[in-house]
């Protein structure tokens, strides 16, 4: 792996745990097999859904995912600036802070996008495949001369009118904190591409307290200790917070773009919801 790639100070220990209400057992076995059987049947229903044309299948696909969210026990709210169902022409590149596997459905379930994975997913029995077929975007993270390569895919596919999904701090962190920062190579195929940038910000609470630690995925964390963990917490809320788009013409080059993104991800005064919807 090279030196370059990011890295979080996050680890399971001290950073991936619950502390508060818990549900019964029985009751998380049956969210757990609910929510592993919605993912799975997702997953087989790819090819027929790239049948459908682009607004019946964003349709679906934002149903299918808030749906996945709901059936591990977890509810969705909704805040900020109302979504634009219609792309721009130049489509549009969405980034996020990174907490949690759960972030993926999230995003999926108001702004259905290409989701951009490491290139290792690729090989993966079933899920690799379906996938590459539903428009992932791979990339070889740890060479840096396969850079320019992604860049251009991406921003090629921003060209094209699609809307790409991207986590750019490159790593999931445990969201006690701003996180790492926003790596600038997506940023690069959004001035390209001439493309806005759509910031969200990801939060996980409870009714009490902050939660993002019971919905961490951090470091060598076992994805089966994360989801037991996301099952058994009571109360659990993905927060998605939909901010004003930012515009490449309006700042001077790459790195601005992405610290401009990711201040306005930070900023408790720019997520302010002017509408709130749970689901």
């Amino acid at each position: 792996m090279s030196a370059w790639l990011p890295a979080a100070p996050c680890t399971p220990r001290e950073c991936a745990h619950h502390e508060g209400a818990r549900r019964p057992p029985a009751h998380a076995v049956v969210l757990l097999t609910a929510g592993c059987a919605l993912t799975f049947l997702g997953v087989l229903c790819v090819p027929a859904v790239l049948l459908l044309g682009p607004a019946h299948r964003d349709l679906l696909i934002r149903r299918w995912a808030r749906a996945v969210v709901r059936a591990f026990g977890v509810r969705v709210r909704v805040t900020g600036q109302p979504v634009e169902r219609v792309r721009p022409p130049a489509g549009e590149l969405v980034v996020a802070n990174h907490v949690s596997w759960l972030d993926i459905p999230l995003v999926a379930s108001v702004l259905p996008a290409r989701m951009v994975a490491k290139s290792e997913i690729r090989n993966w029995p079933l899920l690799g495949p379906l996938a590459a077929l539903g428009g992932t975007l791979f990339i070889e993270r740890d060479r840096l001369r396969a850079l320019p390569h992604a860049v251009g895919a991406l921003a090629g596919a921003l060209a094209s009118g699609a809307r790409v999904a991207v986590f750019p701090q490159g790593s999931t962190w445990c969201g006690r904190s701003g996180g790492g920062p926003f790596r600038p190579a997506a940023f690069q195929a959004a001035i390209d591409a001439g493309s806005a940038v759509r910031p969200v910000r990801i939060t996980y609470r409870t009714a009490t307290a902050d939660a993002a630690v019971a919905a961490a995925f951090v470091g060598d964390d076992p994805l089966a200790a994360s989801l037991w963990r996301v099952v058994t917490a009571a109360g659990l809320t993905a927060e998605i917070r939909i901010l004003p788009p930012v515009h490449a013409e309006g700042e001077p080059g790459r790195r601005a773009l992405a610290r401009a993104a990711q201040s306005a991800v930070a900023s408790d005064s720019a997520n302010l919801p002017a509408v709130s919807v749970h689901h």
